[in-house]
């Protein structure tokens, strides 16, 4: 895979965070990567934006690609027209990613929030790039409730499309899990149709740099360049039994 899209079921999930465990792993695994950032949104001119982030975290091997930045935190539709700059086309977030596919082994394309998310005034989402590249579109979900809603309807979203999906990353996964966390590991797969590949502990983005890079591999299944095991993680976290049969 060349390139991949990484999307998530909502904002503020652990996207940039499993995107740079992607990274991390890749390089680790002896390819080249860069990462591409079609719309950042909230971020100053001058401040780190996602893009960065990948690159503090996962190495400064990594190439970091931005096309367009708006000031508010809001869709990338919404931003643009707000800010009075342009909107982002599906066709050039395609060709910024063909580009950089040119001479690196793996191209990460990080959406903004959700799939469905509006880059632009026709309504073009990270779908129609995804489309336009023929691209696996990997989905980061939450843990908790509510996910299997998000993550079942994103899935459905991409096939209804003619998408292809390899699976679901959790991309924060509590130290604490509660009984909807637990039950959902299963669940999400049942639900998805998709296989669970991966789970990114909460608070890894807060690693150093160093531990982050060593230890992203035991956090990915092994088509993402690591070491996770799904059926090991299921069985480390297997729900309690119903109380009617305690």
């Amino acid at each position: 895979m060349a390139v991949v899209m990484v999307s998530g079921t909502g904002t503020e999930i652990g996207k940039t965070v499993v995107t740079s465990a992607l990274a991390a792993a890749a390089v680790a695994a002896g390819r080249s990567v860069a990462v591409l950032k079609p719309a950042q949104t909230g971020v100053g001119p001058r401040e780190p934006g996602d893009a960065a982030e990948v690159v503090r975290l996962a190495g400064p091997s990594v190439t970091a690609a931005e096309l367009a930045r708006y000031p508010e935190p809001l869709a990338p539709d919404t931003a643009a027209r707000r800010s009075g700059l342009p909107t982002l086309a599906p066709a050039e977030i395609a060709e910024a990613a063909r580009r950089l596919s040119a001479d690196h082994d793996l191209v990460l394309v990080e959406g903004a929030g959700g799939l469905l998310v509006r880059f632009d005034e026709a309504g073009h989402t990270l779908a129609d790039a995804a489309r336009l590249l023929d691209a696996p579109v990997l989905i980061v979900a939450t843990a908790g409730l509510g996910t299997l809603n998000a993550t079942t309807l994103t899935a459905e979203a991409l096939r209804a499309r003619g998408l292809s999906a390899p699976g679901v990353v959790v991309g924060s996964w509590p130290e604490e899990p509660d009984l909807a966390s637990r039950c959902n590991l299963a669940d999400l797969t049942a639900s998805s149709g998709l296989p669970l590949l991966g789970a990114v502990p909460e608070r890894a983005g807060a690693l150093p740099p160093e531990r982050f890079r060593a230890a992203a591999p035991t956090w990915l299944d092994a088509s993402l360049s690591g070491t996770w095991s799904a059926e090991s993680f299921l069985t480390t976290w297997h729900p309690p039994a119903p109380l009617s049969l305690l």
